[in-house]
């Protein structure tokens, strides 16, 4: 049958061509067919985003926050938020360029100049006449895996998306009476007095009976929840635990102690002095010219006579620090001086005068006056940090290898961890009440986000395997397993029993502070004279709450001040209630003028950033922007501000 096929190839296929295609018309051809798949996490203007878009953007950033950060939690990395930030970076981007396309905005070649030579890192690449080091700067942008035509289009299309914000940016503009009158609002002082009624004052009023108890826990089922629970075992591989199965020979140390030794003892310094004529870079040739030949008669003078170094420094070195020292620098080590300088003094022996040493700030004339050599510590003295310093090493290179068999064998052997952890010489560890989000003040493996989604994945739930190797931070990968599982329950009363007695003491005990702070509040409006039970007068501002709570300050910084007296009262949930008099209001110190200015200043960027962000909002609009990703919810694991 199959050499039928083979002789018959062109027909078989012209009959599979005439049997596909129509299926094609009919059913149609999903989107998904020829794009691999990637489901569409978000759209604008038209333009998909998708989630393998999305999953490579927020690895590209997260690697770059760990090169700038090595020592940040992984887990704020991979949490819900900081992936979701990423997202809305992608989307606020795409609507960026959207504008500046709609826009017509361009980036001229002399702004791009502008820009490219305000970068620190680019302006330092000018050579003293001028001109750019095109190789150095081909280096420079190729460190971050671009060309520099690459480099130059980022930058041309990055100069001419911030015009769309920053024309707005740019242009805010705030009034003083406006900045006076924020912030006046914001800073005010109000003097007040308070009355607590605090709920622990009348716990002892509340009759508490077991049906109130039962009452209050059927009236309340979502207080008695208990989230669901795993107890689990899992096993870590980090570079500690690579180190501790490598073990080093005696010839291995003693030849590493060889290889390292003046490193491990510690850098050479040189002691030295030198006469300096000024001459920078950048000053006129003729001037340059007439410095290196004063330099070239002092060399000539004091190599006839060597013991006058330091009086010719004194008389005649241009550098104010040294020369009243006689030109004395004392001891440094490599990398303290600049480089044609330190070149020059660590080639030459003790006594010597080198020649005239061209730098950037001038001629030099130098002469060593001492080396301090460290003394080399013995083998015996080393040994532990040479055996620390050479199990990290083996340890860094062994790890590749000793992570793979680790993950082959959690996927291989997956019914349990004890077959991996016996291979590797690990520990299993174990953990109850494990939830599908870190605990506060869970570490390790357990603080990891994406190692609680895998042990609570359906199939790792149901079927009690190992999940795979998960890297948690870097050179550190975890397996687990759950072992048991309780789903989320609400707590029979039998167990709730004490937790129920106490919540409704406290429920009870809040109700009355607020019914008797009620009152007082209804009995001292129409008679002030009858409140005596009020603190003495303080003077409180947002800024400055004087020990008073936060409600209570907000409630008494918005009440009306129609009237003087002005009453007010703040339910403080459990803790009860206050009853708060405001008597007057109090004028803000007189501000001084460098206040005033910063008060100004910030009320301006405020004011813009808030122009900004609602023109952005407009530009969604315009550009029909969908995020069809659901929003982290409220409690799932907080992240860093800054990802956005």
């Amino acid at each position: 049958m199959f050499e039928s096929i083979r002789k018959h190839s062109k027909v078989v296929m012209l009959v599979l061509f005439l049997l596909i295609i129509p299926s094609f018309v009919l059913v149609g051809i999903d989107a998904n067919y020829f794009s691999g798949g990637s489901p569409v996490v978000a759209r604008v203007d038209g333009n998909d985003i998708k989630q393998d878009e999305w999953d490579n953007a927020h690895r590209m950033e997260s690697d770059r926050i760990r090169a700038q950060s090595p020592g940040i939690d992984g887990s704020l990395l991979d949490s819900p938020q900081a992936r979701y930030a990423t997202l809305e970076r992608l989307v606020r981007d795409r609507v960026l360029a959207a504008a500046t396309r709609k826009m017509h905005l361009m980036t001229s070649d002399a702004r791009l100049a502008r820009e490219l030579q305000a970068i620190p890192q680019i302006a330092a690449l000018k050579r003293a006449d001028g001109t750019l080091d095109t190789e150095a700067y081909r280096a420079l942008v190729g460190a971050q895996g671009m060309s520099p035509e690459g480099f130059e289009a980022r930058m041309r299309q990055d100069i001419a998306q911030s015009q769309v914000l920053g024309s707005v940016l740019n242009t805010a503009l705030a009034s003083p009476t406006e900045v006076r009158l924020a912030f006046d609002a914001l800073l005010q002082r109000r003097e007040v007095q308070v009355a607590q009624f605090k709920a622990t004052d009348f716990a002892s009023k509340v009759q508490v009976t077991d049906a109130d108890v039962q009452a209050y826990y059927q009236a309340h089922p979502a207080q008695f929840q208990q989230a669901e629970q795993a107890t689990v075992e899992y096993v870590v591989l980090d570079l500690d635990s690579v180190k501790a199965g490598i073990s080093l020979s005696e010839d291995d140390l003693r030849t590493y102690y060889k290889e390292n030794v003046s490193r491990l003892a510690g850098a050479e310094e040189r002691r030295a002095s030198h006469i300096l004529i000024n001459a920078p870079k950048d000053a006129p040739a003729a001037e340059r010219e007439k410095a290196r030949a004063r330099a070239e008669e002092l060399l000539a003078q004091v190599r006839k006579a060597p013991a006058t170094f330091a009086e010719v420094a004194r008389k005649n070195s241009q550098d104010t620090g040294s020369a009243p020292s006689g030109g004395d620098l004392g001891f440094f080590g490599h990398g303290a001086m600049v480089k044609p300088f330190e070149d020059a003094v660590f080639a030459m022996n003790k006594g010597d005068i080198s020649d005239v040493v061209d730098s950037d700030f001038g001629y030099h004339i130098i002469e060593l006056t001492d080396i301090k050599k460290p003394r080399e510590p013995s083998f015996e003295e080393l040994r532990p940090k040479l055996e620390a310093d050479l199990k990290q090493q083996q340890a860094q290179r062994k790890f590749a290898e000793v992570a793979e068999t680790f993950a082959n064998a959690v996927y291989e052997q997956a019914d349990g961890l004890a077959p991996v952890a016996d291979k590797l010489k690990l520990k299993v560890q174990t953990a109850a009440g494990v939830t599908r989000q870190p605990t506060a003040g869970a570490t390790g493996a357990l603080a990891s986000p994406r190692f609680l989604e895998a042990l609570f994945q359906p199939e790792s739930l149901q079927s009690k395997r190992n999940t795979e190797a998960i890297e948690i931070a870097p050179s550190t990968l975890v397996a687990g397993r759950v072992t048991a599982y309780q789903p989320a329950m609400t707590l029979p009363l039998e167990q709730a029993q004490g937790k129920a007695r106490t919540l409704f003491l406290a429920d009870r005990s809040a109700q009355l502070a607020r019914e008797e702070g009620a009152a007082k509040l209804a009995a001292w409006k129409a008679n002030p004279a009858s409140a005596s039970a009020l603190a003495q007068p303080i003077v409180i501002s947002r800024e400055d709450p004087r020990g008073l709570a936060r409600t209570t300050v907000d409630a008494a910084m918005r009440a009306p001040l129609d009237a003087l007296p002005a009453w007010v009262g703040v339910d403080l949930g459990n803790d009860g209630y206050a009853v708060v008099k405001i008597n007057r209001v109090v004028p803000r110190d007189d501000q001084e003028p460098g206040r005033q200015a910063a008060e100004r200043e910030q009320y301006q960027q405020l004011h813009a950033t808030a122009e900004a962000l609602a023109y952005y909002e407009l530009l969604k609009q315009r550009f029909k922007v969908q995020i069809k990703a659901p929003r982290p919810s409220a409690n799932a694991q907080a992240t860093a501000e800054s990802m956005n």
